[in-house]
């Protein structure tokens, strides 16, 4: 059992410093949605995953169950890394079915705390696996992603839709170039469904998204000593029909200023202003296909629940 760290707290705390500058600053106004997974937004995240409305969790964790035996057969990888892995919950389906081909895992996270608690649990329930977590950004960093044998790579729950599309390409494309020729990428990405099934999972009816998001707020007065009031903005979920992705907002229930002392900003927000705290793309099958092959890989295989909402693709880089 290793962790090998490539990002300090100092430095996340700067690169944080410098999204929020920079969001903040910009019209509309946004905020990085990695600034919502402080210990109190993980906890209420995992709240959103287990209500009846959020759909993505419980159908890729369906189909990963369905599917790992054939995943395991067609990649065959002696190293699995799994980028963004946080506790590693749905990733023991995938080591229990790899079991006849791995000998090293590498869980990848920006938070050490979260890795080092899940690498100790899993060294301890697979003792003969090599378990090397590795405490990075991926999205700056795949380059530290240890080599050392066939790999295949999980980046799964959805998470290729926080990306923009110019984000999306830039992030495949280095990816295709660090991974080496056979080796294989495990992606999992919603779909485009109905609305009525859609906007309840991002605003549900107990509110749990809703505080959620307006964690945020509170994560940004912690760190950069601001003096946001998240009881005077409301969370909005709107799809944006256009780019087919669901906004995350906080909307300002009257003007206001706000104090960023950190960064010595003062904020004005008009009533009903709005500020986007989060994307979630929702793909159609031959858009992420054709994203892929862009990048360099060719998608093997396929599978998509039978409600049409989730799909895990399994792609070889050429």
């Amino acid at each position: 059992m290793t962790i090998d760290v490539f990002i300090t707290p100092e430095e996340l705390d700067e690169t944080l410093r410098a999204d929020a500058r920079s969001g903040l600053t910009s019209t509309p106004k946004r905020l990085s949605p990695t600034w919502l997974y402080d210990e109190r937004g993980s906890e209420l995240f995992d709240q959103i995953t287990l209500l009846p409305e959020y759909y993505p969790t419980r159908t890729e964790f369906a189909l990963l169950q369905e599917h790992a035996a054939d995943i395991a057969e067609a990649a065959k990888p002696e190293m699995l890394v799994e980028l963004g892995s946080g506790s590693s919950a749905k990733t023991r389906v995938l080591l229990d079915a790899l079991k006849p081909y791995i000998h090293t895992y590498v869980p990848q996270d920006v938070s050490e705390p979260a890795l080092s608690a899940a690498v100790r649990r899993l060294s301890v329930d697979y003792p003969e696996l090599t378990v090397r977590g590795v405490v990075s950004d991926f999205t700056g960093s795949l380059e530290h992603l240890p080599a050392g044998g066939h790999r295949m790579v999980a980046f799964l729950g959805g998470t290729i839709g926080n990306f923009a599309p110019a984000e999306r390409v830039e992030f495949l494309s280095h990816l295709g170039t660090i991974l080496n020729t056979d080796e294989w990428l495990l992606l999992g990405a919603g779909l485009v469904v109905d609305l009525d099934v859609l906007i309840p999972a991002y605003d549900d009816a107990a509110g749990v998204t809703a505080e959620f998001d307006r964690n945020v707020l509170r994560v940004v007065n912690r760190r950069l000593d601001a003096d946001f009031d998240p009881d005077k903005f409301v969370h909005r979920a709107v799809w944006d029909a256009e780019n087919e992705w669901i906004e995350m907002r906080l909307e300002a229930t009257e003007a206001m200023t706000v104090h960023v002392r950190e960064l010595d900003l003062e904020l004005s927000f008009a009533a009903g202003e709005q500020m986007c705290t989060e994307i979630s793309a929702k793909f159609r099958l031959d858009g992420i296909g054709r994203e892929l092959d862009e990048a360099g890989f060719t998608v093997r295989r396929e599978w998509v629940d039978p409600d049409g909402r989730f799909a895990l693709f399994a792609a070889s880089r050429r």
